[in-house]
């Protein structure tokens, strides 16, 4: 019995880090949603040559560089490149395409003023959804650890499956409402933002796969303790049961000495 308790406390354990690790690692990462960006090229200049526009019509400067595309009013998508995005809670970062590297906005400037206020919600469900996860690690690790007797360890354990479901239902909550948030704006933010085609990222795929964990973890500590409890109650009724049997059997020799005498 305590060696199975032990097992299932230390997997409850397990998933309750990668849930934590998983969770972190999502809400300081910008790949929430990548795709592209439709932007104007740039026009043509002594350090810019390539994926350019030509204004001055100087062809002979640029017959060779297949890259350079000469301005006109019938060239349609040629005039603009689809640059690549990526965005997470607090930042949005975009390739650079007049220089090497990214350059990057903060998301809560981009998102519009009507869903700021569930953006900040969202904020501090996850914010809320992460002290949860770490106060039910530490209550399984005292269990797992520093547990002196039963009865003390079905308490964390009841403790640290409590904390644990509810951060997973604000964690669940919190993605959710910035999945909406950033749907809103894909519509209704500014216009040099929006995506062209996006999808969601792998910090996204963390964020729900450390939600899979925490319910994962919570599963495992709530079976753990109803185990525990029916085991408890079992060894229990088995040891009054055999209690008021010697009783029975102390009561007869009792009164079969007493008829004698």
């Amino acid at each position: 019995m305590k060696t199975n308790r032990r097992c299932r406390a230390l997997l409850a354990v397990s998933l309750n880090l990668m849930a934590l690790l998983f969770s972190t690692t999502a809400f300081i990462t910008t790949h929430w949603c990548e795709g592209t960006q439709r932007v104007p090229k740039p026009s043509c200049g002594k350090e810019k040559k390539t994926n350019c526009l030509n204004y001055s019509g100087n062809e002979t400067a640029n017959e060779t560089n297949q890259n350079v595309v000469h301005y006109s009013w019938e060239t349609g998508d040629d005039r603009f490149l689809f640059r690549y995005f990526h965005t997470g809670i607090w930042y949005s970062c975009e390739e650079n395409i007049n220089a090497s590297g990214e350059k990057c906005r903060s998301f809560i400037d981009l998102a519009p003023a009507s869903e700021k206020g569930v953006l900040w919600l969202s904020v501090v469900s996850e914010v809320l959804y992460i002290m949860l996860l770490i106060v039910g690690f530490s209550l399984m690790c005292l269990e797992l650890f520093h547990s002196s007797s039963v009865i003390d360890g079905l308490k964390l354990n009841a403790f640290a499956a409590v904390f644990t479901v509810l951060s997973g239902l604000l964690g669940m909550v919190a993605h959710m409402m910035y999945t909406q948030v950033f749907q809103v704006t894909v519509s209704l933010g500014p216009e040099d933002w929006r995506p062209h085609s996006w999808d969601y990222g792998w910090s996204f795929c963390l964020a729900w796969g450390s939600f899979t964990c925490c319910m994962a973890a919570s599963v495992t500590t709530l079976n753990s303790y109803t185990k525990t409890v029916i085991e408890f109650r079992h060894k229990r009724k088995i040891f009054e049961q055999g209690f008021r049997e010697e009783q029975n059997f102390l009561d007869q020799e009792a009164i079969k000495y007493f008829r004698e005498r």
